[in-house]
């Protein structure tokens, strides 16, 4: 785990090259076909010489919740020890990490006419009023949730009115996570002024790549809109927006890089409210400490799998460290 930028993707593949292991995405803009770029997934030669699991699973007009990604996780890593190898964990979508390891809550479903009436109040009033309205009344909740994020805004109102109770605590009644041993740990950039800088170059290295062209061809499809959580991707949204004429291009490319930013600084929230995680700073050295974590934690990690790959695996692991790791590209996506 970690911010977007914090190295998480190089950092696997850097595992994956030393284990018997295979990764899985947690990122929920990878989960959709055609958004490469802006998503910054690993390249097709990438995926066929490590086995990469929950990536380009959708067509950008589904919805994708944690429940389905429980389902599909909890797959997949059943798959991966089948088969005598570790599952790496690897992504931002750190509500995906906290349903697979905790379980859902016991929450209401949707109610059309409370969504309905959510829906005029936001026309009058607009959707960072009523963000200012969580704030007021949950503002743990209201960290995590950018203004913009109607969706997970939309939500969250939803619950307080249906339950008088505040998401933050309905989120603390956890259901049954999935059967396995987790040993989570996060990427820590503590300097944010360098984070900073690195995002506003990456976004613009996307831009290089095409990825305004990429946002073209998924508005030209004729099926796509901002109701759907694919566009909302940071980056994708800023463009989007451009293309609709709201404002300029230098514009749009200035509030992508706010909102990469913003996401960051949210992902850190959230982190610091986890539980048993383990920092690591990122960076060059951050391959070897993770290295030493997975040594101290062979026990527990390992305490359901075979022998044939316990053994496997600590033939790697009882090697000396490596001591830096090749780059720190990050999807950093986030719906």
């Amino acid at each position: 785990m970690g911010p977007t930028g914090s190295g998480k993707s190089a950092l696997a593949l850097e595992l994956t090259e030393r284990l018997p292991a295979e990764i899985v995405s947690v990122d929920s803009a990878m989960i959709y076909r055609g958004m490469d770029i802006g998503t910054d997934k690993p390249s097709r030669a990438v995926r066929t010489r490590i086995p990469h699991h929950l990536i380009d699973i959708c067509d950008p007009a589904e919805r994708y919740n944690a429940a389905r990604f429980i389902t599909d996780a909890t797959a997949a890593i059943a798959a991966i020890t089948a088969r005598g190898r570790l599952p790496i964990l690897v992504g931002g979508t750190f509500l995906y990490f906290r349903a697979l390891v905790h379980g859902l809550s016991p929450l209401p479903g949707a109610d059309p006419s409370v969504r309905a009436e959510l829906h005029r109040e936001a026309a009058a009033r607009g959707w960072p009023a009523l963000h200012g309205e969580l704030a007021q009344i949950d503002p743990a909740t209201a960290a995590r949730i950018a203004p913009g994020d109607t969706q997970r805004l939309e939500r969250a109102l939803e619950l307080v009115r249906l339950t008088g109770q505040v998401p933050s605590r309905l989120y603390t009644k956890n259901g049954t996570g999935a059967a396995f041993n987790f040993l989570k740990i996060a990427l820590w950039p503590y300097d944010r002024n360098a984070l900073s800088a690195k995002l506003a170059r990456r976004f613009s290295h996307m831009l290089e790549q095409g990825l305004l062209c990429e946002v073209k061809a998924l508005r030209e499809r004729g099926d796509l809109d901002e109701s759907c959580p694919a566009v909302r991707a940071v980056g994708y949204r800023q463009l989007w927006h451009y293309l609709d004429g709201a404002c300029d291009f230098a514009e749009a490319e200035r509030r992508a890089i706010v909102a990469t930013r913003r996401y960051a600084k949210r992902q850190m929230t959230w982190l610091r409210g986890e539980s048993d995680i383990i920092r690591v700073a990122a960076g060059e050295t951050a391959l070897q400490a993770v290295w030493l974590e997975l040594q101290r934690g062979f026990g527990r990690v390992f305490s359901g799998f075979d022998r044939a790959t316990i053994r496997r695996t600590i033939s790697k692991l009882i090697c000396a460290p490596p001591t830096t790791t090749k780059g720190d590209d990050d999807n950093g996506q986030d719906a």
